[in-house]
């Protein structure tokens, strides 16, 4: 294959697939064709899934898929498909099973050999082209691989048939139990053990958010009272503000930190990361008053909505790559002594290098030279340090930070992939529509509903629900849970904050979609791909039943939230019946997952948890109305549901049955706020004074 051809994934919409259309490799992208030339030519099949962001990904395409010897023994030998991890998570979440079930670890890029039935029988992860790093070459792994399956094919078949049943097994296995709050206790105990006292977060190096932990923390302190979960959710996120982890230039955060201490990142940004750590820090900045949170929140919106979003047709990109070549060394983020002085003044310079620790060693590998810009010395310490007013120094750094960024957007830029994936999409419509509550943010409001209805238009199909993507304008791959529990989340807080009851019809009718096509009638819970979504390759065939965050909130335990928060506002028992259903089949499974489960447990403390149920009465159009929403929004209570119920356009969903014979609709006396929580009332409020006390103090029990 020349330098100036191009192989089939020329023609696909995946940025990651076309990335690799000119490489000398005869290039499949996943499909039945692939398997049957397999089978005809009996040859194994190398698999690689990978994606756009990831740096070893392009490490291993530029020296090995990239390399005409390494090219010719595969296209000799195998039949080679490529798949997008991002476009195709059902298909990455079974072979990350398989390879970790056959060498211990997984990652990216995933290299998997496969029967011509889809079967794993060998993989790993990056292979260099020639032996190092302790690793095996991939020319050398290629000829045994090729010669052990036509040597030994039926060790291959079998040793593949025995795997591919121990997966099987184990990815729909259930453990019923009885729910009960002390789990909840059991599993913040472990998450609280692996606590990193000094730097935040849990465990050591490399070191990855888990906003999910954090969200469970930060819940169960507020219904608790104890402080110290409050304390390891704000060091954590303190920390991380701080840290190289997060963008101190663009704003967003970065995939994870290398180092236990979150200076050194690997420098790729990910949509969802972004989505739920703006929760967090929103959430935090709600808990505690402390402005530090609402700064690195404005700092998340202003990089999703510049970069990964958008603003004009809706939308929310999916990543941002981590550099421009495999050689890159986070040049785009890190900076020099000589590149800081160039872009800044004297002044400027003075503070933002003690701020920033800007220094001759850096903290990169390849290039020491180049500083991860990361918060070493308060302003206060400098102002004593440089004998300046205090004020001066965050003028300065204002300043230095807004000129940083301006030298900054004159260097190549880092690859934007702007695949619209639902189940993000609805993470960030979700988180979007956090901020607008939160901090009365209308443009966060405005974006989110942009890019609902977007989405509801053109990747919503009444019969098969939400797709996982729109490519191109196109939408593909119907049938995945996550698409469909985060994207009813999504419509869910759009009708909270708009009152319109198109949102919570659409939502509903998302739920009778996941009860029709994804629920388990025998043992529970719901299967990650809709059962009419049939797999012709036998390899990638069985139902799993998501329910680990991995990295992102399992879908089965948004499910439970969905599904109750859903009971609520619409007075279905049905739905309540399925969600206890879904914790009972899980909860013995859980139990030793701790920080791996966190939106399990989050989901069974929502549901033990009865919400406050807010309705503010009165004209949308009124001032005073709006104090009221506004402020039943804002106000920090985990779980709490608020409607707006306007005589004039009374919405279609039934009330609270508390509610119900005391709601009073006149409202000529000025609007006026109720507050129940399960059968017990608080007495109604026309202040906003009154209402922040009720939904601080009322109906909450410790527990």
């Amino acid at each position: 294959m020349s330098d100036t051809s191009t192989n089939r994934l020329s023609q696909e919409r995946s940025s990651y697939l076309r990335s690799a259309a000119h490489q000398p490799i005869h290039w499949y992208p996943w499909s039945e064709e692939a398997f049957q030339k397999a089978k005809e030519l009996n040859r194994p099949i190398l698999l690689d899934i990978g994606a756009v962001w990831c740096h070893w990904c392009h490490v291993m395409d530029g020296e090995s898929y990239e390399d005409p010897e390494v090219a010719q023994i595969i296209n000799e030998h195998f039949i080679a498909i490529k798949v997008d991890r991002d476009e195709r998570p059902d298909l990455d979440s079974r072979y990350q099973m398989a390879v970790s079930a056959i060498t211990g670890q997984g990652g990216w890029p995933l290299t998997a050999f496969l029967a011509s039935d889809g079967r794993a029988f060998f993989g790993g992860t990056y292979f260099p082209p020639d032996n190092k790093y302790g690793r095996p070459g991939f020319k050398s792994v290629l000829t045994q691989v090729k010669d052990y399956y036509h040597e030994n094919q039926n060790k291959v078949q079998a040793s593949a048939e025995g795997l591919h049943r121990e997966l099987a097994r184990h990815a729909v296995e259930t453990k019923p139990g009885i729910l009960s709050s002390d789990l909840i206790t059991e599993a913040i105990e472990q998450i609280s053990k692996n606590f990193d006292f000094l730097n935040g977060g849990f465990g050591t190096a490399p070191k990855f958010p888990h906003p999910g932990a954090l969200e469970l923390l930060l819940r169960e302190a507020f219904y608790t009272g104890k402080q110290d979960l409050v304390e390891i959710a704000v060091r954590t996120l303190e920390k991380m503000g701080k840290g190289g982890v997060y963008d101190q230039i663009g704003g967003g955060f970065h995939r994870y930190s290398t180092d236990e201490r979150w200076i050194v990142p690997h420098f790729e940004k990910m949509a969802y990361d972004n989505s739920e750590l703006l929760k967090n820090y929103l959430h935090c900045y709600q808990a505690t008053g402390k402005g530090f949170f609402k700064e690195i929140a404005l700092g998340i919106i202003e990089y999703v909505r510049t970069v990964l979003s958008n603003p004009k047709d809706g939308g929310f990109y999916a990543s941002q790559d981590a550099d421009i070549s495999m050689h890159d060394d986070g040049d785009y983020f890190t900076w020099t002594v000589e590149e800081g002085e160039a872009s800044l003044s004297p002044n400027e310079f003075k503070v933002l290098q003690l701020y920033y620790n800007i220094g001759p060693q850096g903290e990169m590998h390849i290039n020491t030279a180049k500083n991860v810009l990361f918060v070493d010395m308060e302003p206060d310490a400098i102002a004593i340090k440089l004998n300046l007013p205090e004020p001066k120094v965050f003028d300065l750094i204002k300043t230095g930070k807004q000129h940083l960024l301006e030298a900054r957007m004159n260097r190549p830029t880092p690859f934007v992939d702007k695949a619209v994936y639902l189940n993000w999409n609805g993470m960030m419509i979700a988180a979007f529509l956090e901020a607008y509550k939160v901090l009365g943010l209308d443009t966060c409001k405005e974006l989110a509903l942009k890019t609902l209805e977007l989405l509801i238009a053109r990747a919503y199909r009444p019969d098969q629900g939400f797709a996982h993507s729109l490519l191109d304008g196109e939408p593909r791959h119907f049938g995945l849970l996550d698409d469909q529990v985060q994207m009813g989340v999504a419509l869910l807080e759009a009708y909270e904050v708009t009152g319109e009851g198109k949102y919570l019809e659409k939502a509903e009718a998302v739920v009778k979609l996941l009860l029709e096509k994804f629920w388990d009638n025998q043992d529970r819970g719901f299967f990650d791909r809709a059962k009419d979504n049939v797999q012709a390759i036998p390899g990638v065939a069985h139902p799993q039943k998501p329910i680990q965050d991995a990295p992102t909130s399992s879908a089965n335990g948004v499910a439970v939230m969905l599904l109750n928060r859903l009971a609520y506002l619409t007075s279905n028992p049905l739905y309540r019946e399925r969600a206890e259903e879904t914790l009972k089949a899980f909860i013995e499974t859980c139990r030793d997952w701790g920080l791996f489960a966190a939106t399990f447990f989050q989901a069974l403390s929502d549901h033990l948890r009865h919400p406050a149920q807010v309705v503010v009465v009165g004209n949308r159009n009124d001032s005073a109305t709006q104090g009221l929403l506004s402020t039943a929004l804002k106000i920090y209570r985990p779980g709490k549901i608020v409607r707006l119920l306007d005589p004039q356009n009374r919405s279609q969903s039934p009330l609270p049955p508390a509610l119900e014979g005391m709601v009073q609709t006149d409202t000529s006396a000025g609007p006026i706020a109720y507050c129940c929580v399960e059968t017990l009332c608080a007495p109604p409020t026309k202040t906003v004074d009154e209402l922040i006390q009720t939904l601080t103090t009322f109906g909450i029990r410790n527990h």
